[in-house]
């Protein structure tokens, strides 16, 4: 069960923009990743490999101060709004719920909750 101050220190590196640090030091070696109904992806090396190519391919994230979250035994719950600047197209705020099961001080498992309509708000104004 993660502690208040794991989870603050998870946040914490999130908010910095150390993505791919973050998942490294707080994911489970056999951790999964879903986007809301999408495809389950699973491993963190694959997890760390998959946030490079997302940050490569953007211009810039960044994720906005004060994120909030909730703590309920091994269940955590994380309210992130990320500031997207894609390669083509325009700048978009990502509003997103992370509903997290935690696996002693790791995360065993993640996935995403937002409304993939704010992407596409991005995606048709160039």
């Amino acid at each position: 069960m993660p502690t208040r101050d794991r989870v603050q220190a998870f946040v914490s590196m999130v908010e910095a923009g150390r993505f791919v640090e973050a998942i490294r030091e707080f994911y489970t070696e056999d951790a999964t990743m879903q986007e809301n109904l999408g495809e389950i992806r699973a491993g963190r090396d694959a997890l760390a490999a998959s946030e490079e190519v997302v940050l490569q391919s953007v211009k810039s994230i960044a994720t906005r101060p004060g994120s909030t979250f909730a703590i309920d035994g091994d269940r955590v719950i994380v309210h992130w709004v990320f500031d997207i600047e894609p390669a083509q197209g325009k700048t978009y705020a990502l509003d997103e719920l992370a509903y997290q099961t935690w696996r002693g001080d790791r995360i065993a498992q993640e996935r995403f909750y937002y409304d993939p309509v704010q992407t596409r708000r991005a995606e048709s104004t160039p």
